[in-house]
Protein backbone atom coordinates (compact mmCIF):
# COMPACT_ATOMS: atom_id res chain seq x y z
CA UNK A 1 0.00 0.00 0.00
CA UNK A 2 1.67 3.35 -0.92
CA UNK A 3 2.27 5.71 1.84
CA UNK A 4 2.66 9.50 2.65
CA UNK A 5 5.66 10.69 3.41
CA UNK A 6 3.48 12.91 5.88
CA UNK A 7 5.14 10.65 8.86
CA UNK A 8 8.41 11.38 7.65
CA UNK A 9 9.71 13.95 10.55
CA UNK A 10 13.19 13.51 10.17
CA UNK A 11 13.62 14.62 6.95
CA UNK A 12 14.32 18.26 6.32
CA UNK A 13 11.65 20.49 4.35
CA UNK A 14 13.54 20.54 1.43
CA UNK A 15 14.29 16.74 0.99
CA UNK A 16 10.80 16.42 2.20
CA UNK A 17 9.74 18.44 -0.80
CA UNK A 18 11.75 16.45 -2.89
CA UNK A 19 10.63 12.90 -2.41
CA UNK A 20 7.64 14.25 -2.72
CA UNK A 21 7.95 15.41 -6.07
CA UNK A 22 9.45 12.48 -7.75
CA UNK A 23 6.63 10.60 -5.96
CA UNK A 24 3.94 12.58 -7.33
CA UNK A 25 5.43 12.33 -10.80
CA UNK A 26 6.22 8.18 -10.51
CA UNK A 27 2.72 7.63 -9.66
CA UNK A 28 1.61 9.75 -12.90
CA UNK A 29 3.34 8.04 -14.81
CA UNK A 30 2.80 4.65 -13.01
CA UNK A 31 -0.92 4.79 -13.82
CA UNK A 32 0.18 6.08 -17.60
CA UNK A 33 1.86 2.88 -18.12
CA UNK A 34 -0.50 0.73 -15.77
CA UNK A 35 2.63 -0.45 -13.74
CA UNK A 36 2.73 -2.10 -10.77
CA UNK A 37 5.62 -1.31 -8.06
CA UNK A 38 6.95 -4.57 -6.03
CA UNK A 39 9.25 -3.43 -3.51
CA UNK A 40 11.84 -6.00 -1.40
CA UNK A 41 11.86 -5.86 2.30
CA UNK A 42 15.59 -4.30 1.92
CA UNK A 43 15.11 -1.62 -0.02
CA UNK A 44 15.51 2.06 1.27
CA UNK A 45 12.99 3.62 3.13
CA UNK A 46 11.44 6.36 0.52
CA UNK A 47 11.56 3.38 -2.14
CA UNK A 48 9.56 1.43 0.64
CA UNK A 49 6.89 4.54 0.48
CA UNK A 50 5.91 3.92 -3.06
CA UNK A 51 5.72 0.05 -3.09
CA UNK A 52 1.66 -1.43 -4.24
CA UNK A 53 3.78 -4.73 -2.85
CA UNK A 54 6.23 -4.93 -0.18
CA UNK A 55 7.82 -7.91 0.99
CA UNK A 56 10.20 -11.13 0.90
CA UNK A 57 11.48 -13.26 -2.10
CA UNK A 58 8.97 -15.76 -1.50
CA UNK A 59 6.10 -13.28 -0.97
CA UNK A 60 6.85 -10.70 -4.28
CA UNK A 61 7.23 -14.28 -6.16
CA UNK A 62 3.94 -15.35 -5.46
CA UNK A 63 3.19 -11.52 -6.57
CA UNK A 64 4.64 -11.36 -9.61
CA UNK A 65 2.31 -14.51 -10.75
CA UNK A 66 -0.63 -12.26 -9.86
CA UNK A 67 -0.20 -8.81 -11.01
CA UNK A 68 -2.80 -7.57 -13.62
CA UNK A 69 -0.68 -4.48 -14.89
CA UNK A 70 1.33 -4.48 -17.97
CA UNK A 71 4.58 -3.31 -16.53
CA UNK A 72 6.23 -4.48 -13.30
CA UNK A 73 8.89 -2.01 -11.77
CA UNK A 74 10.88 -4.64 -9.55
CA UNK A 75 13.07 -2.70 -6.55
CA UNK A 76 15.38 -5.51 -5.35
CA UNK A 77 18.16 -6.94 -7.12
CA UNK A 78 18.48 -8.71 -10.74
CA UNK A 79 17.91 -12.22 -9.72
CA UNK A 80 14.68 -10.86 -8.51
CA UNK A 81 13.41 -9.15 -11.80
CA UNK A 82 14.17 -12.48 -13.44
CA UNK A 83 12.23 -14.24 -11.58
CA UNK A 84 9.32 -11.86 -11.94
CA UNK A 85 10.08 -12.26 -15.89
CA UNK A 86 9.91 -16.41 -15.92
CA UNK A 87 6.74 -16.14 -13.94
CA UNK A 88 4.61 -13.74 -15.77
CA UNK A 89 6.62 -13.42 -19.17
CA UNK A 90 3.21 -11.51 -21.16
CA UNK A 91 4.44 -8.45 -18.65
CA UNK A 92 6.82 -6.10 -19.04
CA UNK A 93 9.27 -6.26 -15.90
CA UNK A 94 11.36 -3.63 -15.47
CA UNK A 95 14.86 -3.12 -13.12
CA UNK A 96 15.64 0.58 -12.41
CA UNK A 97 18.97 0.21 -11.96
CA UNK A 98 20.65 -2.36 -13.69
CA UNK A 99 23.83 -2.72 -12.09
CA UNK A 100 21.84 -4.13 -8.76
CA UNK A 101 23.42 -7.42 -8.93
CA UNK A 102 23.42 -10.52 -6.06
CA UNK A 103 27.12 -11.45 -5.29
CA UNK A 104 26.29 -13.94 -3.76
CA UNK A 105 23.98 -15.17 -6.81
CA UNK A 106 27.42 -14.72 -8.87
CA UNK A 107 28.93 -17.60 -6.80
CA UNK A 108 27.49 -20.79 -8.57
CA UNK A 109 27.72 -20.61 -12.32
CA UNK A 110 25.93 -23.25 -14.96
CA UNK A 111 29.37 -24.42 -15.51
CA UNK A 112 29.83 -25.68 -12.04
CA UNK A 113 27.04 -27.14 -11.13
CA UNK A 114 26.93 -29.42 -13.56
CA UNK A 115 30.55 -30.46 -12.97
CA UNK A 116 28.75 -31.39 -9.00
CA UNK A 117 25.80 -33.04 -10.57
CA UNK A 118 28.26 -35.37 -12.00
CA UNK A 119 29.78 -36.02 -8.85
CA UNK A 120 25.70 -36.87 -6.98
CA UNK A 121 23.98 -38.32 -9.53
CA UNK A 122 21.37 -39.47 -7.40
CA UNK A 123 21.16 -35.79 -5.96
CA UNK A 124 18.23 -33.11 -6.34
CA UNK A 125 19.55 -29.93 -6.58
CA UNK A 126 17.77 -27.23 -4.81
CA UNK A 127 18.58 -24.05 -5.99
CA UNK A 128 17.97 -20.89 -3.56
CA UNK A 129 16.04 -18.02 -4.96
CA UNK A 130 19.17 -15.90 -4.64
CA UNK A 131 20.76 -17.36 -8.04
CA UNK A 132 20.32 -16.47 -11.59
CA UNK A 133 17.53 -17.96 -14.13
CA UNK A 134 20.20 -20.34 -16.05
CA UNK A 135 20.98 -21.88 -12.72
CA UNK A 136 17.43 -22.15 -12.08
CA UNK A 137 16.58 -23.90 -14.80
CA UNK A 138 19.70 -26.49 -13.93
CA UNK A 139 17.69 -27.43 -10.68
CA UNK A 140 14.61 -29.63 -9.95
CA UNK A 141 13.14 -26.71 -7.35
CA UNK A 142 13.52 -23.66 -5.74
CA UNK A 143 13.35 -22.23 -2.56
CA UNK A 144 13.38 -19.02 -0.35
CA UNK A 145 14.45 -18.48 3.15
CA UNK A 146 10.81 -18.64 4.09
CA UNK A 147 10.69 -22.44 2.73
CA UNK A 148 13.57 -24.00 2.09
CA UNK A 149 13.26 -26.66 5.39
CA UNK A 150 9.69 -27.67 3.61
CA UNK A 151 11.32 -27.96 -0.20
CA UNK A 152 13.90 -30.06 0.76
CA UNK A 153 11.76 -32.67 3.21
CA UNK A 154 9.20 -32.57 0.07
CA UNK A 155 11.69 -34.18 -2.18
CA UNK A 156 12.16 -37.70 -2.70
CA UNK A 157 15.50 -37.94 -2.94
CA UNK A 158 17.61 -38.38 0.04
CA UNK A 159 21.03 -36.68 -1.16
CA UNK A 160 20.59 -32.73 -1.91
CA UNK A 161 22.76 -30.53 -3.56
CA UNK A 162 21.72 -26.90 -1.77
CA UNK A 163 23.31 -23.60 -3.46
CA UNK A 164 24.57 -21.06 -3.32
CA UNK A 165 24.08 -20.20 0.27
CA UNK A 166 25.68 -22.16 2.28
CA UNK A 167 24.60 -20.96 5.63
CA UNK A 168 21.00 -20.96 4.79
CA UNK A 169 21.97 -24.92 3.44
CA UNK A 170 23.55 -25.82 6.64
CA UNK A 171 20.90 -24.77 8.66
CA UNK A 172 18.04 -26.95 6.27
CA UNK A 173 20.46 -29.68 6.92
CA UNK A 174 20.08 -29.38 10.89
CA UNK A 175 16.70 -29.29 10.51
CA UNK A 176 15.79 -32.36 7.69
CA UNK A 177 17.03 -35.77 7.71
CA UNK A 178 18.29 -35.21 3.97
CA UNK A 179 22.23 -35.16 2.83
CA UNK A 180 23.36 -31.72 2.11
CA UNK A 181 25.75 -31.11 -0.20
CA UNK A 182 26.87 -27.36 0.35
CA UNK A 183 27.92 -24.80 -1.42
CA UNK A 184 30.55 -22.55 -0.71
CA UNK A 185 28.37 -19.07 -1.12
CA UNK A 186 27.27 -17.07 1.29
CA UNK A 187 25.24 -13.44 1.56
CA UNK A 188 28.09 -10.92 2.35
CA UNK A 189 25.56 -8.83 4.54
CA UNK A 190 24.85 -11.95 6.63
CA UNK A 191 28.08 -13.31 6.87
CA UNK A 192 30.10 -10.67 8.23
CA UNK A 193 27.53 -10.41 10.61
CA UNK A 194 29.70 -12.43 14.20
CA UNK A 195 27.75 -13.61 17.47
CA UNK A 196 30.37 -11.63 19.73
CA UNK A 197 28.23 -8.61 17.48
CA UNK A 198 24.94 -9.77 18.90
CA UNK A 199 25.94 -10.52 22.10
CA UNK A 200 27.54 -7.05 22.76
CA UNK A 201 23.69 -5.58 21.78
CA UNK A 202 21.83 -8.19 24.25
CA UNK A 203 24.28 -6.87 26.88
CA UNK A 204 23.22 -3.23 26.03
CA UNK A 205 19.80 -4.27 25.53
CA UNK A 206 18.20 -7.09 28.46
CA UNK A 207 15.11 -8.58 27.57
CA UNK A 208 15.49 -8.07 23.74
CA UNK A 209 14.21 -10.82 21.64
CA UNK A 210 17.23 -12.37 19.02
CA UNK A 211 15.47 -12.69 15.15
CA UNK A 212 17.99 -14.16 13.02
CA UNK A 213 17.70 -14.69 8.93
CA UNK A 214 19.25 -18.04 8.35
CA UNK A 215 21.67 -16.21 5.62
CA UNK A 216 23.42 -15.83 8.88
CA UNK A 217 27.04 -17.84 10.21
CA UNK A 218 25.74 -20.68 12.19
CA UNK A 219 27.37 -19.08 15.60
CA UNK A 220 24.60 -16.64 15.19
CA UNK A 221 21.63 -19.41 14.69
CA UNK A 222 22.96 -20.97 17.77
CA UNK A 223 21.96 -18.08 19.85
CA UNK A 224 18.90 -16.63 18.03
CA UNK A 225 15.13 -16.63 19.66
CA UNK A 226 13.64 -17.43 16.15
CA UNK A 227 15.10 -17.71 13.15
CA UNK A 228 13.31 -15.90 10.87
CA UNK A 229 12.60 -15.12 7.20
CA UNK A 230 12.13 -10.98 6.56
CA UNK A 231 8.39 -11.70 6.72
CA UNK A 232 8.65 -14.48 9.40
CA UNK A 233 10.07 -11.65 11.41
CA UNK A 234 7.01 -9.57 10.61
CA UNK A 235 4.91 -12.09 11.74
CA UNK A 236 7.02 -13.28 14.95
CA UNK A 237 7.33 -9.10 16.33
CA UNK A 238 3.19 -9.59 15.74
CA UNK A 239 2.87 -12.54 18.10
CA UNK A 240 5.63 -11.43 20.58
CA UNK A 241 4.80 -10.42 23.89
CA UNK A 242 8.70 -8.88 23.86
CA UNK A 243 8.34 -5.25 23.23
CA UNK A 244 12.37 -5.52 22.22
CA UNK A 245 13.86 -6.75 19.55
CA UNK A 246 17.61 -7.07 17.71
CA UNK A 247 17.14 -7.80 14.13
CA UNK A 248 19.90 -9.76 12.67
CA UNK A 249 18.84 -8.90 8.77
CA UNK A 250 19.54 -6.04 6.40
CA UNK A 251 19.09 -3.00 8.28
CA UNK A 252 16.64 -1.84 5.58
CA UNK A 253 13.33 -4.33 7.44
CA UNK A 254 13.64 -1.58 10.13
CA UNK A 255 11.77 1.27 8.20
CA UNK A 256 8.49 -1.53 8.01
CA UNK A 257 8.88 -2.68 11.29
CA UNK A 258 8.51 0.60 12.51
CA UNK A 259 5.44 1.59 10.59
CA UNK A 260 3.58 -1.91 11.29
CA UNK A 261 4.32 -2.28 15.15
CA UNK A 262 5.12 1.51 16.18
CA UNK A 263 4.96 0.00 19.97
CA UNK A 264 8.08 -1.96 19.66
CA UNK A 265 11.74 -1.19 20.08
CA UNK A 266 14.04 -2.66 17.39
CA UNK A 267 18.20 -3.06 17.23
CA UNK A 268 20.84 -3.63 14.61
CA UNK A 269 23.96 -5.27 16.12
CA UNK A 270 25.74 -3.92 13.85
CA UNK A 271 26.65 -1.10 11.31
CA UNK A 272 27.63 -3.23 8.60
CA UNK A 273 23.84 -5.00 7.74
CA UNK A 274 24.12 -3.12 5.03
CA UNK A 275 23.61 -4.83 1.43
CA UNK A 276 24.90 -1.88 -0.69
CA UNK A 277 23.34 -3.51 -3.81
CA UNK A 278 19.53 -3.22 -2.80
CA UNK A 279 20.47 0.80 -1.73
CA UNK A 280 21.15 1.15 -5.40
CA UNK A 281 17.68 1.77 -6.37
CA UNK A 282 16.30 5.80 -5.68
CA UNK A 283 13.31 7.63 -6.48
CA UNK A 284 15.25 9.12 -9.14
CA UNK A 285 16.32 6.05 -10.63
CA UNK A 286 12.20 4.43 -10.41
CA UNK A 287 11.66 8.08 -12.29
CA UNK A 288 14.08 7.50 -14.85
CA UNK A 289 12.81 3.61 -15.51
CA UNK A 290 9.19 4.59 -16.07
CA UNK A 291 10.13 7.78 -18.23
CA UNK A 292 11.90 5.28 -20.40
CA UNK A 293 10.95 1.99 -20.04
CA UNK A 294 14.24 1.13 -18.71
CA UNK A 295 15.89 -1.68 -17.92
CA UNK A 296 13.60 -4.52 -19.62
CA UNK A 297 14.93 -7.87 -17.52
CA UNK A 298 14.09 -11.08 -20.25
CA UNK A 299 14.89 -14.34 -19.61
CA UNK A 300 15.02 -16.24 -23.35
CA UNK A 301 13.79 -19.67 -23.98
CA UNK A 302 14.57 -22.59 -22.91
CA UNK A 303 15.55 -21.32 -19.92
CA UNK A 304 12.84 -19.62 -19.00
CA UNK A 305 10.72 -22.56 -19.06
CA UNK A 306 12.95 -24.75 -17.29
CA UNK A 307 13.38 -22.74 -14.85
CA UNK A 308 9.69 -22.02 -14.53
CA UNK A 309 9.54 -25.64 -13.90
CA UNK A 310 11.61 -25.00 -10.62
CA UNK A 311 9.84 -22.20 -9.40
CA UNK A 312 6.23 -23.52 -9.92
CA UNK A 313 7.00 -26.50 -7.61
CA UNK A 314 8.47 -24.33 -5.03
CA UNK A 315 5.51 -21.85 -5.06
CA UNK A 316 3.49 -26.05 -5.05
CA UNK A 317 4.74 -26.60 -1.84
Amino acid sequence: MLATLEHRTDLDAKELAYRSELTEKILRLKKEHNATILVHNYQRDEIQDIADVSGDSLALAREATQVKADVIVFCGVHFMAETAAILNPSKKVLLPVKESGCPMADMVTVEKLQRVKLDYPEAAVVSYVNSSAAVKAESDICCTSSNAIDVVKALKEEQVIFVPDQNLGRYVAQNTDKKIILWKGFCATHHRLHASEVLRCKENYPGAEVLVHPECREEVIAIADAVCSTKAMFNHVENSAAKSFIICTEEGIIYNLKKAYPDRQYHVPSEHLICANMKLTTLGWVLRSLQNMQYEVTVEEPIRDQARIALERMLAI
